[in-house]
């Protein structure tokens, strides 16, 4: 688990300490949902106590915490959480790593970090017949109130279209908390 720091310095740690950080995974396997019902919750887990067990979102738990949006995720819920791996934080510029992590940072941080939260539970069967419903996409409004446009790719893979036309991959899906959904992207959604 994560240990609680002092806001500045827990996130510029985990921001700055992360070097090649890659999902096990390979980029090529889609995530293909499971036609059957949709997965069982882990008994009492938050979508916040998940996201601190996996070593590959401790950069994500310490901008939740820096942000003050820890204590929203380990709430009732329910949330579908599209997470940035740490990798996917690698790919942003240190600079705006940097300006992130100040006291200027903060409102900017907390925009970011709620563009990838959807109110509701959304297991990736779910999605996916949602998108289908669709025409072959999906309009998510997140709590922030920005929209990401979810779509089916060719290979099966989830992809997500943010606000700023950048897109990210689900790379890891239906990490089913007692309150929401995890699904991992590989790269940080832009509200634009």
């Amino acid at each position: 688990m994560t240990s609680m720091r002092p806001w500045a310095a827990g996130l510029a740690v985990a921001v700055l300490a992360l070097t090649g950080c890659e999902r096990e995974a390979p980029a090529e396997q889609p995530v293909t949902p499971a036609p059957a019902a949709s997965p069982a919750p882990a008994p009492g887990a938050t979508v916040l106590a998940l996201a601190e067990r996996d070593p590959d979102f401790t950069t994500l738990v310490s901008a939740l915490q820096a942000a003050g949006m820890a204590e929203m995720l380990g709430g009732d819920g329910p949330f579908t959480v599209f997470a940035p791996t740490n990798a996917a934080f690698e790919k942003v510029p240190a600079a705006r790593r940097d300006f992130l992590t100040t006291p200027e940072g903060l409102p900017e941080l907390r925009r970011l970090l709620s563009y990838h939260v959807v109110p509701g539970r959304l297991d990736a069967s779910s999605l996916v017949q949602r998108i289908e419903a669709g025409g072959g996409s999906l309009a998510l409004t997140t709590v922030n109130g920005g929209v990401l446009t979810a779509r089916v790719g060719a290979d099966g893979t989830v992809m997500l279209t943010d606000a700023a036309g950048g897109t990210s991959r689900v790379v890891e899906a239906d990490i089913i908390a007692a309150n929401g959904a995890v699904h991992a992207v590989d790269t940080v959604a832009e509200p634009g």
